[in-house]
């Protein structure tokens, strides 16, 4: 899967991500193990590309301005059920995994992910073996998780600081100083 066969096909994938950094330098890898990318940088943009010209595989941010990635998800499955598709997301749950599934995604990859990471999550949902390295799963730690939640619903509230404190049920100069803190580590 991750070179061009003896045939000379080249596999397709279309990459959605509001990032642009983070989505060319995606498709710079992607392009440069012989395959054929187009990018998006959000929902309208990935569903006249997958009109355009329909992608065997797909990688989709979750949490995109405007429409979500499990619409997008949804949506390109809509246009070609045979596209394999995974989600990556910096805010992982088990509700959002569970739906992104559900909705025909073939795997659910946290960020930061490489190229080589998206490989292998193509491969395990293909059945495929895999020469990666085993798959470890790293639980975050608690601070992590309370970092990652606070963000999560600030991001939902456009920054609003003192609507996100509402919603966290937290003082807003509680949250100011949680705010200013670094990322714990996992």
């Amino acid at each position: 899967m991750s070179t061009v066969g003896g045939d000379g096909h080249h596999p397709s994938l279309l990459l959605v991500d509001d990032d642009a950094t983070l989505r060319e330098r995606l498709a710079r890898a992607f392009r440069e193990r012989g395959w054929e990318v187009t990018t998006a940088g959000d929902y309208d943009q990935a569903l006249a590309a997958a009109r355009r010209e329909s992608p065997e595989y797909a990688v989709v941010d979750l949490r995109m301005p405007g429409r979500s990635g499990l619409e997008v998800v949804k949506d390109l499955l809509a246009v070609d059920a045979s596209t394999k598709a995974i989600v990556l997301t910096g805010y992982g749950s088990i509700s959002t995994t569970v739906d992104a599934i559900r909705l025909g995604a073939v795997n659910y990859l946290p960020k930061p992910a490489d190229v080589d990471d998206i490989l292998a999550a193509f491969a395990r949902a293909s059945g495929e073996p895999s020469l990666a390295a085993p798959e470890t799963f790293e639980a975050p730690s608690l601070a992590r998780a309370e970092w990652e939640h606070i963000h999560r619903v600030l991001a939902d509230c456009a920054g609003n600081i003192s609507e996100a404190s509402r919603k966290l049920g937290i003082h807003r100069r509680s949250l100011q100083r949680k705010l200013q803190k670094y990322p714990p580590a996992r």
